[in-house]
């Protein structure tokens, strides 16, 4: 059976130039970073080089960039420190973040008295920016953190990062976004964008899984959550997986060489797929802003005509056809709980309806979506 892989917000298939620098890392630069010696310069020199290319694609400064496991670790530190080390007293987000900012926040609420403030939302789960800058102008003496991810990982939605940038500037607030879902697929310049703090995880564009980053503005002063040795500036305290970072380095670096073929390619992939379903699922209703032009060329989230049973069975009959995708956030495969992002978008009345969210990469074909819609369709349809 042919498999066709449409998961792509949960993760991607790792490059193989990305495999090839691992493996020779792996093989030839086993060196302790912090040791002084050839074998450790030899594996410090690979970290630094790609902390430089990296601050190069995004226009910052290479001591701004800090390794870390991934998004999770990174939104947590960079919240924790906020509140244990800036004395931030307030923090603004929305009801649709990715639950290492929810949980994350919720936990200063609980640890520290917090005050948590959500932004409204319009009808398709964007944030209202008016919303926003009422929040910002009501107790400007609380020193705020305003946390707001670029890419919703579920609806696809995107927030105007510049226009939020410009009024936490202009209101004393410290900004956060989780940018997890844009990096490695839209260009940052984070000298025009007066952004605090974004965070980055390889393997959502095609680098390996437990590695990824966090940018820190340079005249901002955060403390470790992990002690132990000096290691990334003093922010991040353990020896170094450099092969997970050499193969961050190829994947960054090939998703921003071919940004533009690449994003014109999967972009097409998502237009044929929105039009095949609406032609064969009539009554299809796309969640959120998934379907316009407010949304990433990566993904789209359906809502189907289907109910009870039948319902249940969505993702198994499609898992057995061999068609990966997600319903809801891949974070929450398992729980019984829905999805609390859709839960903020779908009207009460068609909340019974089960979403699937498809997302595309390079390594997907028109064939595929083909394929995969017609599945979905003929287990709609079917008696």
């Amino acid at each position: 059976m042919n498999t066709v892989y449409l998961d792509n917000a949960a993760t991607t298939a790792v490059r193989p130039e990305v495999v090839e620098a691992m493996h020779t890392v792996l093989t030839e630069n086993f060196g302790n970073p912090s040791s002084t010696h050839a074998f450790g310069r030899a594996s410090k020199a690979i970290i630094e080089s790609t902390r430089k290319q990296i601050a190069q694609t995004l226009s910052c400064k290479p001591s701004e960039i800090i390794f870390t496991s991934g998004g999770t670790e990174a939104d947590n530190c960079i919240i924790r420190s906020c509140v244990r080390d800036l004395g931030v007293r307030r923090i603004i987000s929305s009801r649709i973040e990715h639950h290492a900012v929810l949980h994350a926040i919720e936990a200063m609420e609980e640890e520290y008295g917090v005050q948590l403030d959500f932004v409204d939302l319009d009808e398709q789960g964007s944030v209202d920016l008016v919303s926003l800058k009422d929040l910002l102008t009501n107790n400007e003496a609380t020193k705020t953190l305003v946390s707001l991810m670029h890419v919703n990982n579920e609806i696809g939605n995107m927030l105007e990062l510049n226009e939020v940038a410009d009024l936490c500037e202009t209101h004393g607030a410290y900004f956060h976004s989780d940018t997890v879902q844009s990096i490695g697929h839209f260009r940052l310049n984070l000298t025009e964008t007066p952004i605090h703090f974004i965070t980055a995880a390889a393997h959502k564009f095609h680098g390996p899984k437990g590695i990824g980053f966090m940018f820190v503005r340079s005249n901002i002063r955060l403390k470790s959550l992990i002690v132990g040795g000096a290691q990334e500036r003093g922010l991040r305290a353990g020896t170094e997986s450099i092969h997970d970072i050499a193969g961050l380095e190829t994947a960054f670096r090939l998703a921003y060489e071919h940004l533009d073929q690449e994003r014109a390619s999967i972009a097409n992939l998502k237009a044929h797929f929105i039009s095949r379903i609406k032609t064969l699922i009539p009554g299809v209703v796309f969640n959120g802003d998934s379907a316009s032009a407010n949304s990433t060329y990566t993904l789209v989230n359906v809502r189907l005509p289907l109910k009870g049973d039948k319902a249940a069975m969505l993702l198994f009959h499609l898992d057995l056809n061999g068609i990966a995708c997600s319903q809801g956030s891949a974070c929450q495969s398992g729980s019984s709980k829905g999805s609390h992002v859709l839960d903020q978008v779908v009207p009460q009345d068609e909340k019974w309806m089960p979403s699937l969210r498809f997302s595309f990469s390079k390594y997907n074909t028109k064939e595929e979506v083909d394929r995969a819609v017609e599945v979905l369709a003929d287990f709609i349809t079917k008696d």
